[in-house]
């Protein structure tokens, strides 16, 4: 497949690493030489120093010949008109673009982006989902990641292993017998900077970062399998009265109205336009590192405090100030990842990383075969995927034990119908069934093939 990614910054360079690394042909086109030079020296791509939307451009990049073009440019009229001159004049088939303005997304203008205006197939909006996630992890407290898939089936579920966890040191294999009725299967293990796509005889051990896969339904007993108790936050305060920040205190307002949010927002004019926009929520202007602020915010007695700046120092600082003055929990969005290694020890609870939030969203759309949904894992190291199985896909009608699996992938789990179930070595999977798989980097490809159609292989 032969694509082309306008925007080289973070979420642009790891779109190109990850489709690089597939053998697919990638042209990464950026205004800066700096960060051109970079991808030419570290990726299997052809970088290119120019304007995104110029014509000329985007043809000498190959957009004749191209299959998708991914545009994540730091300007969203970038990305929109480049999008509008590779279906105008280039008839580039699939055209993704990241859209930050809000207003660009409103219902009432829902019309712009049709093919007759301007043709973009997939809209990425970093804000939205960014937020969307954070309201994901506050329903699951003690969780460091949620992803709902199946149409909110099954939930892929992050955690870490204290000293109370009650399955420490327990051949996963066990698990089954302890929990007969739970439907839970471990995916992987993040030990020391390693990870582990576990095995029956693998066990768990303090400070591992485990990622599991269970029934929604059972999602709450999951978590305490895990020695996770924590009850749902019921008093919020929002760092940050940004973009991320004010789609939030949306979403908390609209779906949970039992729950209290405060939103603390340094500029004195952006906090005054959020309290317009907001019914239900205090929004107070002053400083997240001011210890009084705090207090006026109440944080003795807040559960959780998100923390979604665009300072990653700033959230960092912040998260670990409310802690210190009582809040309970620290969900912290963080945008570079040599900082996420080093926050837990520290006592923040969550890390959201917008790139690789972004990055999961494009992925979804740019996966060959029946995929359904994609995410990205913590930096990378693996994708959970969510693949139909058809009549003719390779999986279909044969015990899982006779499947040949790539190495570094397992299957979590197989929803058929309303039915969740965890597989187990002489499991078949049947037409139709949405099978949830997590497979390391290298291994997506070949996923990928099991699932297609026989004459879409590629």
């Amino acid at each position: 497949m032969k694509v082309i990614v306008c925007g080289a910054g973070q979420v642009g360079a790891n779109i190109a690493r990850y489709l690089a690394s597939e053998g697919n042909d990638v042209t990464v086109i950026d205004l800066k030489p700096e960060l051109v030079q970079r991808l030419s020296d570290t990726l299997d791509v052809q970088a290119m120093v120019g304007h995104a939307s110029d014509p000329d451009v985007l043809e000498a990049a190959g957009a004749g010949e191209s299959d998708m073009i991914i545009a994540v440019t730091q300007v969203d009229e970038v990305n929109m008109v480049a999008c509008e001159v590779a279906h105008a004049l280039f008839n580039v088939p699939t055209k993704i673009a990241r859209i930050r303005n809000q207003s660009y997304l409103k219902p009432i203008w829902a019309d712009l982006f049709s093919r007759d205006h301007l043709p973009i197939d997939v809209i990425i909006s970093p804000e939205i989902e960014v937020a969307r996630a954070i309201a994901r992890r506050l329903r699951v407290p003690g969780a460091f990641d949620m992803i709902p898939l199946a149409d909110g089936r099954v939930s892929v579920v992050g955690v870490y292993c204290t000293e109370s966890c009650p399955v420490l040191n327990t051949p996963l294999r066990q698990l089954t017998s302890l929990f007969p009725d739970l439907a839970l299967e471990v995916v992987a293990i993040l030990r020391n900077d390693h990870t582990i796509v576990p095995h029956g005889d693998d066990q768990m051990l303090p400070g591992d970062e485990v990622y599991f896969v269970c029934d929604t339904r059972h999602l709450s007993r999951a978590m305490a399998a895990f020695g996770h108790e924590e009850t749902e936050a019921r008093r919020i305060i929002i760092l940050g009265g940004g973009n991320i920040g004010l789609c939030l205190a949306e979403e908390l307002e609209e779906k949970h109205r039992d729950v209290t949010v405060r939103i603390i927002e340094m500029d004195k004019t952006r906090a005054q336009h959020v309290a317009r926009r907001l019914s239900g929520t205090m929004v107070l202007h002053g400083d997240a590192l001011d210890c009084e602020i705090l207090e006026e915010a109440n944080v003795a007695a807040t559960e959780t405090v998100v923390a979604v700046t665009n300072d990653d120092e700033g959230n960092i600082l912040s998260s670990l100030l409310a802690k210190r003055y009582g809040a309970k929990r620290a969900i912290t969005l963080i945008n570079k990842t040599t900082y996420s290694a080093l926050v837990t020890p520290l006592g923040i609870d969550a890390v959201v990383s917008p790139r690789g939030i972004t990055v999961s969203n494009i992925l979804q759309h740019v996966r060959r075969g029946r995929v359904r949904a994609v995410h990205s894992l913590r930096d990378g190291f693996a994708e959970v995927i969510e693949a139909e199985a058809l009549e003719t896909s390779a999986v279909v009608n044969t015990p899982l034990r006779e499947v040949k699996l790539p190495s570094g992938s397992i299957v979590g789990a197989i929803v058929r119908g309303d039915e969740v179930i965890v597989p187990r070595p002489n499991t078949i999977i049947r037409p139709k069934d949405r099978v949830i798989i997590l497979a390391a980097i290298g291994q997506v490809k070949k996923v990928e093939k099991l699932f297609a159609v026989r004459l879409e292989f590629f």
